[in-house]
């Protein structure tokens, strides 16, 4: 059973300072006690998504996986996996509990009220209207996508990539055969991602017939405007390039950003030409759930997606996932400005104690996109890494920061090009444990 930590559970929580971290930062409250927080991590009435929340020994990659390959002694806090660290909403566990109270496992079709719940969050918080026609049910995003690839590539076709993007879609790739077609964004004075126009339309060869657009942009963050998408689609529909959007972390919008549906461009022809795979597995962090869904407004398309997709559906993951659509949003509206401020005070903290590593808020996500070039440069990462016989200077990097702050980061160059020297964390996690890991980092890297 997870359980709250106590204070001798990891060294840091002995002696760290909880209290504001000075100057504009945002404050780190105190961490929760079990006296102190109630039934379902609730705490003066509110979620206390401060609470240090044990995941050990669940099987999880983000902690358990990490000591499996770096030993538990040598980890202080897992920043990698992109799920989160918090209780779940109690309504969630409710539905569940109800569900397993009936103790009959055969055959279910829950299909037709799940999709209802669908169709109601995309039209509440995203002022999507979504036709339930066209939602079609799937184990994850990742299956989908390999079908929709089978449905419009053929092998060794290319695939155009905005990278830095997912490391996951280079599977899909593999899956469906095709290649990489990695067209790099750059960075602007601010640290800001934008796409390179020229070198994306450049990209677009006649062997190229599919697009994955990710958005928002994992690992970078871009909450891409209705110009970007525009564009991105005319391109698509004038070389005959279907658009893929995986738009997972779509409900994790940073305060003055705005999420566009690719499907609710207002131009028809371009929307025709897509297909969008969406889910609550990270809203909601129930990515062991397996539960997804995809559309398209074109019903041609969708008909050759759906020949090549099989839909492997877990009755107990319907149930978890269309608790959280009808009664979760309580959770997520709290959980939301958390996460906002997690990204806060990790620019403005790394800012002040990580000279040599630079992040630029997000947009959008739970994650931070660091440039660790500075670090790769002091430590000699590229020739460590040569002479060690890894395959990037990212994985001496992320070996590096285990050994000497015990702190896991995604290595960079898994991001496709433009990858190397960056590193991906987790912001979803209680901010007391995003401070340790950056106090950790700086005490690494005070004497480089």
């Amino acid at each position: 059973m997870s359980k709250l930590i106590q204070l001798d559970r990891r060294s840091f929580l002995k002696s760290a300072s909880l209290t504001a971290v000075g100057g504009s930062l945002a404050s780190v409250t105190s961490i929760g006690s079990a006296a102190e927080t109630g039934r379902g991590g609730i705490k003066n009435g509110k979620f206390n998504f401060d609470e240090i929340y044990d995941r050990d020994g669940t099987g999880n990659i983000k902690w358990d996986s990490q000591y499996a390959r770096f030993g538990a002694e040598n980890i202080d806090v897992g920043m990698g996996i992109a799920d989160m660290d918090f209780r779940g909403s109690p309504a969630i566990k409710e539905a569940l509990d109800k569900r397993i109270q009936h103790n009959n496992w055969g055959y279910e079709d829950l299909r037709k009220s799940y999709i209802e719940s669908i169709v109601q969050w995309n039209s509440e918080r995203h002022g999507y209207e979504l036709d339930p026609a066209t939602v079609k049910i799937s184990s994850g995003v990742h299956t989908p996508l390999i079908a929709a690839l089978n449905a419009v590539t053929k092998p060794n076709t290319k695939v155009l990539l905005n990278t830095p993007t997912y490391n996951g879609f280079y599977g899909d790739l593999r899956w469906s055969r095709t290649q990489i077609n990695d067209s790099e964004m750059y960075k602007d004075d601010d640290g800001v991602y934008h796409i390179d126009w020229d070198d994306f339309e450049a990209k677009m060869t006649p062997d190229t017939y599919a697009f994955i657009l990710c958005n928002p942009q994992n690992p970078t963050g871009n909450m891409w405007s209705e110009e970007d998408l525009l564009k991105m689609g005319e391109l698509c529909l004038k070389k005959g390039i279907v658009v893929l959007a995986d738009e997972i972390h779509c409900d994790f919008v940073m305060k003055g950003q705005k999420y566009i549906p690719f499907a609710s461009l207002p131009d028809k022809a371009i929307v025709n030409n897509s297909v969008t795979m969406k889910a609550i597995s990270k809203t909601f962090s129930l990515a062991s759930m397996k539960s997804a869904y995809y559309f398209s407004t074109n019903p041609v398309l969708l008909d050759r997606v759906n020949y090549m997709h099989r839909a492997d559906i877990n009755s107990l993951g319907i149930v978890a996932n269309e608790a959280a659509y009808r009664y979760g949003a309580e959770w997520f509206d709290q959980l939301l400005p958390y996460i906002d401020e997690n990204h806060n005070f990790a620019e403005a903290y790394i800012k002040e104690k990580l000279p040599l590593v630079k992040y630029k808020k997000a947009q959008g996500t739970y994650l931070a996109w660091l440039d660790v070039s500075a670090v790769g440069e002091a430590i000699d990462a590229e020739k460590h890494a040569s002479d060690e016989g890894m395959k990037s200077d990212t994985h001496y990097l992320e070996k590096w920061f285990v050994d000497n702050a015990k702190v896991q980061l995604n290595p960079g160059i898994g991001y496709g090009t433009g990858g190397n020297g960056h590193m991906r964390m987790n912001l979803g996690t209680p901010r007391p444990l995003i401070k340790q890991a950056i106090d950790n980092l700086a005490d690494a890297l005070s004497n480089v």
